[in-house]
């Protein structure tokens, strides 16, 4: 959680908030990417696109 902090707090002293949206956007790809690597979930994702 700390890297997390640390990562919001660079943002916003730098003024680029804007790009948290894009860093959830991927990390949530991230995420549908291992959860498809041979899961029983994948099936169910992959109806979703």
């Amino acid at each position: 959680m700390e890297l997390v902090k640390e990562l919001w707090t660079f943002l916003r002293i730098r003024k680029k908030v804007w790009m948290a949206p894009i860093m959830a956007i991927m990390l949530l790809f991230g995420l549908l990417i291992v959860l498809t690597k041979g899961t029983a979930v994948a099936p169910f994702i992959y109806t979703l696109f």
